[in-house]
């Protein structure tokens, strides 16, 4: 089997003045560690393979469409080949060219993205790609790691008696009521899978389900303890490409173990850091013998009663902040989108030996992650979300009646778990 692999990387950190989290924050006053695009392009299958994760909080709709083409032509592959992710920081850019169109009629709100900032990270990623297949070096072996992470992910609902949501825990608290409920429901792993050409590493891919933020809102661009805890390790020997792939994390975030405080991105950066460590003690690089790719699509409907009209007057009306203006335009992309049947959402999954990578959109809960794993549980799993995130927060079906900030949010009817579940099994099923 004759593959290769080509390592890539740019910089997508945003200019000073730029929208952080859609504009509903406060923009970019300085950088405080560079943003990244960081990927590779899987060659020697029938058309290559790109994989990429973007330091920003999301790519929505066209946007994500438009970003997977480029990437496509440039590798010379077509954009179903082609899964893009973010980590979902959020004092960094979050993309809907969508919503953008429909905002830019308003004087008071600041635009989403600046369009000369998106076609200069298309354009200077189309150029990485092409330049890193031409120094693309073989791939021969696979290895796989894995190892709880400490005193990072827990889940943000709880539950009274009633079946409802009367508890809510974000990304960081120094409520102490708040920290000392239960981690609740989460996947503790943080999983490694490791490219190599011989017994040389090239690549390694990190990944981890929890929100990735210690705190936010203060201007200041970063990668955050994630890409603190990347860096770190990458430091240790700079000739091996790594990326994080943020898991299925809706409902799961670090609050619980961060009070938001500079101290505590250091800290969760430090435990992040450790997991990686722990993931590759007992690596064990195995010939590729087998290895494939599908992809599926679907689309799901808005939630019940959602209005184009009633969307709009809530655009244009200044007396709603920021979020709850910017926030309907996202929601009103989604709506038209389905309205006109088209472009569907990509659902894909990469397959080397019993690793398998299955890429999802939007902020996918944990239980889509677990349930990945029990339905393949011969197979080192990795459940990546925040791909195309059109549809927002992705619930399980079961979670929508408990009500919440998350279900509350969802641009999509709890339809949207058997749509996504049945291209999930289109795209594992052998």
């Amino acid at each position: 089997m004759d593959l290769r692999l080509a390592p890539f990387r740019f910089d997508v950190t945003p200019p000073i003045g730029h929208s952080l989290c859609g504009g509903w924050i406060k923009p970019a006053v300085a950088v405080d560690d560079p943003l990244e695009a960081i990927g590779f392009v899987l060659i020697g299958m029938d058309a290559p393979i790109v994989v990429a994760s973007f330091d920003w909080c999301g790519i929505l709709n066209s946007a994500h469409v438009e970003l997977r083409s480029a990437l496509a032509k440039a590798a010379g592959t077509t954009p179903d080949r082609v899964t893009v992710h973010t980590v979902h920081q959020h004092n960094a850019p979050f993309v809907c060219l969508d919503a953008h169109a429909t905002i830019s009629r308003y004087s008071d709100i600041p635009p989403i993205v600046d369009l000369t900032f998106w076609k200069d990270c298309l354009e200077r990623g189309a150029a990485t790609v092409q330049r890193a297949m031409q120094t693309s070096e073989s791939l021969t072996h696979i290895s796989t790691g894995q190892a709880v992470v400490e005193r990072i992910a827990s889940n943000r609902r709880f539950l009274n008696p009633e079946g409802k949501v009367f508890r809510w825990r974000g990304s960081s608290t120094r409520d102490a009521s708040l920290q000392a409920l239960p981690e609740g429901l989460i996947d503790p792993l943080l999983r490694t899978v490791v490219f190599l050409n011989g017994d040389r590493p090239l690549v390694s891919i990190h990944h981890y389900a929890t929100h990735p933020m210690s705190y936010y809102g203060d201007g200041r661009v970063t990668a955050d303890f994630v890409g603190l805890a990347r860096r770190r390790r990458e430091k240790d020997d700079p000739s091996i490409t790594h990326l994080y792939l943020t898991g299925c994390a809706g409902n799961i975030a670090p609050g619980k173990y961060n009070e938001g405080t500079p101290q505590s991105r250091l800290d969760l950066a430090d435990r992040l850091y450790a997991a990686i460590i722990k993931s590759e003690e007992n690596l064990s690089p195995e010939p590729i013998k087998s290895i494939s790719w599908k992809a599926a699509e679907f689309l799901a409907p808005p939630g019940a009663g959602v209005d184009a009209d009633k969307l709009l007057q809530q655009i244009g009306d200044a007396h709603q902040s920021l979020p709850f203006r910017t926030r309907p335009a996202m929601q009103l992309a989604w709506l038209k989108r389905w309205e006109k049947g088209t472009p569907p959402v990509t659902v894909s999954s990469l397959s080397i030996n019993q690793m398998r990578s299955v890429h999802l959109p939007g902020e996918c809960f944990v239980e889509y992650q677990l349930r990945l794993a029990e339905r393949l549980p011969k197979e080192f799993v990795l459940g990546c979300a925040y791909g195309d995130g059109g549809p927002w927060y992705i619930p399980i079906a079961d979670c929508y009646p408990q009500g919440g900030y998350e279900v509350e949010q969802a641009f999509c009817e709890k339809i949207i778990d058997a749509k996504m579940s049945q291209a999930i099994e289109q795209v594992i099923s052998s």
